[in-house]
């Protein structure tokens, strides 16, 4: 009897082990998610991402481009922000930087990594992404599968018909102009930010995600920061293109640019890749959308995007995507396609993403900086102190005073 009692209790044990492992990938995936935005650390998150979550993967180049090394710059040990003095280690310390890529004249000058951060690490890209996709929706108008952004993003997307976006032209979508009612706010738990953030916690589909928005203003007419406009230009992709985007961008982009490392698209059930934030890559991979734009979308004498492209992408053409028509906001820096542009006199364009994720590129002295981090205190409160997006850039201005 004992044997048999015995017997069962192991068998439990077992089954109840062998659940915990099967499961175990979902309840990482719903901790993670849950821990955002609340003071957890995150650095030994991001780097492993593709561990916790589904995924697209993007192949490296069989020929992979190497940056040439330059004279080694060491970082400013201090910079100046709203006239105070700021101490550099400490800076990267309370941000939790895991890289620092700075890249001069097609030459790396500085590159340090820290806490889980490494040359062949990838990182969560957060919100750069959105400039990965804007990049391929340029090169899909370039050959035809995308007629013209001037077209109402439903004549590619369907299913978006009756939501906010239902006519709304493509331009306006990539501008962040498109309309639609959003909630950004990290810290309210029923945000739309935070709902569309289940999905990956808990499953479910994106694209019917995007078509729940309602409309709140006339497209076209102002600037409101929201990530289903991004996904929605996910769906232009796939819809006009009839591939993943990590299919299609992984032949437009990812091998023609060099890149050296496999990255991974996080995807939704329904293999729907997170196109506002999922990207993940490694510093010097993510560098060279920056040197690439840098150079005019040409690389190695190849336009891979076209150059116009790349103009407009970084040039506010209307008077509510200029940095002006923010100046009142704690992120006063204006917008174009997927792209921030922060009032410069020398055509400073970057890529975003939480969390402080940057792709700074200072065309006027060929530079290129990218910073990758997990800063735990980001989004915790309203304060600009919690999310130090213009104190960063100050940063960058001084690295890029300090290098010859």
């Amino acid at each position: 009897m004992k044997k048999i009692i015995f017997g069962s209790v192991a068998l439990v044990l077992m089954v109840a082990i062998g659940a915990g492992l099967y499961f175990k990938r979902d309840i990482d995936r719903a901790r993670t998610i849950a821990g955002l935005f609340n003071g957890s650390e995150q650095y030994e998150n991001f780097n492993r991402m593709a561990d916790l979550f589904p995924v697209n993967t993007m192949t490296a180049s069989d020929v992979p481009f190497d940056f040439p090394e330059g004279e080694v710059a060491p970082l400013p040990t201090s910079f100046t922000y709203k006239g105070e003095t700021i101490d550099t280690e400490t800076f990267l310390a309370e941000t939790d930087t895991s890289a620092v890529l700075v890249i001069k004249d097609g030459r790396v000058r500085t590159e340090r990594y820290m806490l889980t951060g490494g040359r062949d690490v990838n990182w969560l890209s957060m919100s750069v992404a959105k400039s990965f996709v804007s990049a391929a929706v340029g090169i899909a108008v370039e050959e035809g599968h995308i007629t013209s952004i001037e077209e109402p993003i439903t004549q590619y997307a369907p299913s978006l018909a009756g939501s906010a976006y239902d006519g709304v032209r493509i331009k306006d979508i990539l501008q962040m102009s498109s309309g639609a009612a959003w909630n950004e706010d990290y810290n309210d738990p029923e945000s739309d930010i935070n709902r569309f953030g289940r999905i990956m916690a808990l499953g479910g589909s994106f694209n019917e995600f995007a078509a729940t928005l309602k409309p709140e203003r006339e497209p076209g007419t102002h600037n409101h920061y929201n990530s289903t406009d991004t996904q929605v230009l996910g769906m232009l992709l796939v819809n006009a293109t009839g591939r993943t985007m990590a299919d299609y961008m992984e032949e437009k982009l990812w091998k023609p640019l060099g890149m050296e490392s496999d990255a991974y698209w996080l995807i939704d059930s329904e293999g729907m890749e997170m196109a506002f934030g999922g990207l993940n890559a490694t510093a010097r991979d993510y560098a060279k959308l920056g040197e690439l734009y840098r150079l005019g979308g040409n690389w190695n004498g190849t336009q891979i995007v076209p150059e116009e492209w790349v103009r407009a992408s970084v040039t506010p053409d209307a008077p509510h995507l200029t940095p002006e028509a923010k100046a009142g906001d704690t992120f006063p820096v204006g917008y174009g396609y997927q792209w921030w542009i922060p009032a410069s006199t020398e055509g400073e364009y970057s890529a975003i993403g939480v969390y402080n994720q940057f792709i700074y590129v200072n065309p006027a002295r060929n530079l290129v900086i990218v910073k990758l981090s997990a800063n735990s205190d980001y989004a915790t409160s309203l304060d600009e102190s919690a999310y130090r997006e213009m104190e960063t850039l100050e940063f960058f201005r001084t690295i890029v005073a300090s290098i010859e």
